[in-house]
């Protein structure tokens, strides 16, 4: 038995486990990630909508929170449908295709949300520490460039992965225990040697991710040394307050992704697999539900904006509702 569920082979599908060990609680677990998911759609969309509309926030820092934005979207929708099938309905089987689809689709965007932290981390620099040549810095020019740079060099980084994946002959065994494909987690079910996959993983991880971690920790010191260098109270609580809720994202994005990435390779039976694909599950879904609320809840001209747009809904309504029977009831909803 060991011999044929080790003879090389190329496979047309792979069987997705879920969150193993858990699997007798996958309907209970689904309807947190089904709530969260939904509310990661409206809050990124609401966002995203906001931003293209309103011509006010047609500035750096809203331009590449749309980026970020879009990112999540893409991200919450890559995996947790596919999650949910597995929940609901245990539909497992995922064409080879289609699972190295999801691979680079996954580390892809993880690698471009990673340099749209490097750039926000920027625009807020240059705002604080040199306001004088923040028109001139980052024009709509250089900011194209940037996003542009971004979606290349993940590209660059990311594409590679498909091929070390392509070279590999895999086992009988077909089962991924995971709730999505990674790249890890489909390059161990190869029979022949995954060590260039692991040294490729962390190069990817130490000397793309790594360095951008570096660059933003970087920012944020030049930046929290020239707060508190402001001689005014209030603008320092208004520098804060924007930083903070960077912060706020930039941990929630790095800390469960390199905390998965280092369990995956180093963790061994330390931590249990459920722990750790749970916590892979939720890193897909939590940040992409977070990110609109910390922006729209800090961010006052965003705010406001929603605000306006929904209350000018409101008056629209009423104004047409008034044409209808006669009267002009929407014009109390300016009152």
């Amino acid at each position: 038995m060991a011999d044929v569920n080790h003879t090389a082979f190329r496979p047309g599908t792979f069987l997705l486990v879920g969150i193993p060990g858990l699997e007798k609680f996958h309907l209970w677990i689904s309807l947190p990630f089904f709530s969260m998911y939904i509310f990661a759609l409206l809050g990124n969309l609401v966002l995203l909508f906001t931003i293209v509309r309103e011509q006010s926030l047609h500035k750096p820092m809203y331009l590449f929170l749309s980026a970020l934005t879009l990112a999540d979207l893409l991200l919450s929708t890559t995996t947790v449908p596919r999650m949910l099938a597995i929940f609901w309905f245990r539909v497992r089987d995922i064409s080879l295709g289609a699972c190295l689809a999801q691979v680079f689709l996954v580390h892809f965007i993880f690698v471009a949300e990673s340099a749209i932290l490097v750039a926000m981390a920027f625009d807020r620099y240059v705002a604080i520490c040199n306001p004088l040549r923040y028109v001139t810095l980052l024009t709509h020019s250089v900011l194209r460039r940037i996003e542009l740079a971004a979606v290349v060099r993940s590209f660059c980084i990311i594409f590679p992965m498909v091929f070390l994946l392509l070279r590999l002959s895999y086992c009988r065994n077909r089962v991924i225990p995971h709730s999505y494909c990674e790249h890890m987690g489909v390059a161990r079910l190869a029979c022949t040697s995954i060590k260039v996959n692991i040294v490729y993983g962390l190069t990817v991880a130490l000397l793309s991710v790594g360095i951008d971690v570096v660059f933003i920790a970087v920012s944020y010191g030049l930046i929290l040394r020239a707060v508190f260098q402001l001689p005014s109270a209030g603008a320092r609580r208004k520098a804060m307050s924007t930083c903070g809720s960077h912060l706020c994202i930039i941990l929630l994005f790095y800390v469960p992704a390199f905390f998965s990435f280092f369990t995956h390779r180093f963790g061994g039976h330390s931590i249990p697999r459920h722990v750790h694909i749970l916590l892979a599950c939720l890193y897909v879904v939590v940040p992409p539900m977070l990110n609109p609320v910390i922006y729209g809840v800090n961010n006052k001209q965003i705010r406001e904006t929603v605000m306006s747009i929904v209350l000018l809904r409101r008056w629209h309504k009423g104004l047409c509702a008034g044409y209808r029977g006669g009267a002009f009831p929407g014009w109390a909803l300016l009152r």
